[in-house]
């Protein structure tokens, strides 16, 4: 059932479908020795509600610990999650998706494009 009208950070079915199949497996190392057999222990975090998680620290600013917990649970293995997959390449994978689409529908002059940014604290006063 789709929604109708999402707040910024809910992430529709129609953009779910373009992500999800970017969303890195998880994998067991065969040179680990786990502890717990694969299956056992606490049910990991859906993908979908990680990501929606991940899009509302990018749209709202906040800190990682600032995640509403009744929404999206905890803060701490949201940001595991995030770490892995930004280890495995899905956000890097997200963003060239993302330009190959839209230089599908709008084209992108790849010869008179520029990159530019500043990091620095924002002042106090």
């Amino acid at each position: 059932m789709a929604k109708t009208h999402a707040h910024s950070w809910e992430v529709t079915d129609e953009f779910w479908a373009r992500v999800q199949p970017l969303i890195p497996q998880p994998v067991r190392d065969p040179n680990k020795q786990y502890l717990r057999s694969a299956g056992a222990g606490r049910p990991p975090k859906a993908p979908r509600l990680v990501f929606e998680a991940i899009v509302y620290v990018l749209r709202t600013g906040c800190q990682w610990k600032a995640l509403p917990a009744e929404r999206f649970g905890s803060a701490s293995a949201v940001h595991q999650k995030f770490m892995h997959w930004s280890k495995a390449g899905f956000f890097e994978a997200l963003w060239k998706a993302g330009l190959a689409e839209y230089d599908e529908l709008e084209g992108i002059a790849w010869r008179w494009q520029s990159i530019d940014g500043a990091m620095f604290k924002a002042p106090l006063a």
